[in-house]
Formats: C-alpha cells, sequence, structure tokens
C-alpha cells in the first residue's frame, strides 16, 4: 500500500476539490484535469497509474455531483440510462486498447478533439432551458450509437468523458446544456467506473490517494452545481464556461505531453 506524505495529502485534497468542482459545474473536465493535476502536482510517477487513480476518483465525485443535479431536477434518467448503457460496452473495449498505447500520446490526441469539440458547442445556438426532452424512437438510435462511441473514447483516453458526454448528449437528443450536464454524470460515472475496473485488474489505482481525492472532491462538487445553476439563468453563458474551459485544458494539455514526448 502507498504511504503519502501530509504534502501529497493535502495536494492530492486540493486536486480533488478542483475536479469536483469542474464535474458539478460543467460536468466533464474532471478526468482530463484530474490527470495533469496527479501527475504534475502530486508527483504520481507514471501516467497509465494516474490515469488508473483518477478514473476511481472521478466516478466516485461524478456520483456525488449527480446526486446534486438529481435533487435539483437537471437528470433525464431514461435518456441517461440509455446513453450510459451502451456507452460502459465501448468504455471496457476502450480502455483494453489504451492500456496498450503511450500515456502522453493518449494525452495529446485527446487535446486536440477537445479542440474540435469546443469550436463545435460554440457554435450551437442554446435552446431554452425550460424544455425537457424525452426518450423516443427518434432519439434512442441516436443515443444507443453516441453512447457507443463516446464509452469507447473515453475508455481509450482512461477518462471519465464529460467533455464528450455532454456534447454527445446535446447532439442526440437536443436537450438543454443544464440538463445535459445533469444528465451526464450518470455517464461519467458508469464509464469511469468500467475504466477504473479494467485500471485497477492491472494494478494501476493507487488506492489511498483515490480515497484522499474523492474526500476533497465532496466538497468541491456540491460548489460546482451551485454554480452551474446560477450561470444557467443567463443563456447561453454555461455553454460558453463549458467551451472555454474545454479550450483552456486542451491547450494546456497538449503543451505539456508534446513537451514529455519531445
Amino acid at each position: 500500500m502507498t504511504i503519502l506524505s501530509t504534502l501529497q495529502v493535502l495536494l492530492g485534497g486540493l486536486a480533488g476539490g478542483l475536479v469536483g468542482f469542474s464535474l458539478g459545474l460543467v460536468g466533464g473536465g474532471g478526468s482530463i484535469l484530474a490527470v495533469p493535476l496527479l501527475v504534475y502536482l502530486v508527483g504520481v510517477p507514471a501516467p497509465h497509474l494516474a490515469i488508473g487513480t483518477s478514473a476511481v476518483a472521478v466516478a466516485a465525485n461524478a456520483a456525488m455531483s449527480l446526486l446534486n443535479h438529481a435533487r435539483a431536477g437537471n437528470v433525464r434518467w431514461p435518456c441517461a440510462s440509455v446513453f450510459a448503457g451502451a456507452g460502459v460496452i465501448g468504455a471496457l473495449a476502450g480502455a483494453r486498447l489504451g492500456r496498450m498505447v503511450d500515456g502522453q500520446a493518449l494525452l495529446a490526441a485527446f487535446a486536440v478533439m477537445m479542440a474540435v469539440v469546443a469550436g463545435l458547442m460554440l457554435r450551437r445556438r442554446e435552446p431554452a432551458e425550460d424544455r425537457r426532452v424525452r426518450l423516443n424512437r427518434g432519439n434512442a438510435p441516436a443515443l444507443v450509437g453516441t453512447g457507443l462511441a463516446v464509452g469507447a473514447l473515453s475508455g481509450f483516453f482512461g477518462i471519465g468523458g464529460g467533455f464528450l458526454v455532454v456534447p454527445g448528449l446535446i447532439l442526440a437528443s437536443g436537450m438543454p446544456m443544464l440538463q445535459a450536464v445533469g444528465t451526464s454524470l450518470v455517464a461519467v460515472t458508469a464509464f469511469g467506473l468500467a475504466t477504473a475496473g479494467s485500471y485497477a485488474a492491472a494494478g494501476l489505482v493507487d488506492w489511498p490517494l483515490a480515497a484522499v481525492f474523492v474526500g476533497g472532491g465532496v466538497l468541491g462538487s456540491l460548489g460546482g452545481a451551485r454554480a452551474a445553476g446560477r450561470l444557467a439563468r443567463r443563456r447561453g453563458l454555461l455553454t460558453r464556461v463549458f467551451a472555454g474551459l474545454i479550450l483552456l485544458v486542451a491547450a494546456y494539455v497538449l503543451a505539456r505531453s508534446l513537451g514529455m514526448m519531445g
């Protein structure tokens, strides 16, 4: 069992709080923030160990954020169940393949994809926030197909996939941003558990650090969910915040991963 220093415990709790806030605010950013934080701030030596540890922590923090959004009525459960069920199948397959690829190369490729997703989100027109999306024959096939694709990418890159789940739900069903954020956390939790199980079976999880990370995420997720509700009252603002966060993280991760590979 890993013995953490006092500094690692403090830094791990701080990193968990940042990840929890991101998950509560925009339903994403957790894992792609968690891996750089674990490697560059906390000092986890190997990217794949950081990926496995972050998957455990992000799944737990996403579940806590999900409870907050569910109480606020932001979760469309039927849509979430179909999307997450298909996605878990993809995540298990993607995680197996992802462990065979260099960790820095995975992050560099994902950073490029995040930038594309951010551009698509900024171009999209935000629907009215009071429209409630329901599962039907028209959107069910799109939810299954998008869930499979997003799950596979989530497992492959070793991340919870919130940056992909939110746009995927919006594209497949047309749900408003705040509903997509809340609903996405069902899939983020499921994908994180599937990815974490795959990495844990390979011995690539630091359990004490994951526990510290989860502890920090409890307070962060509460603050993030409250902030999301306030931002959503201004039409389109939450979408712009989401896209801006994607671009910032993409630039940082791409610069660091290319530097490590060079």
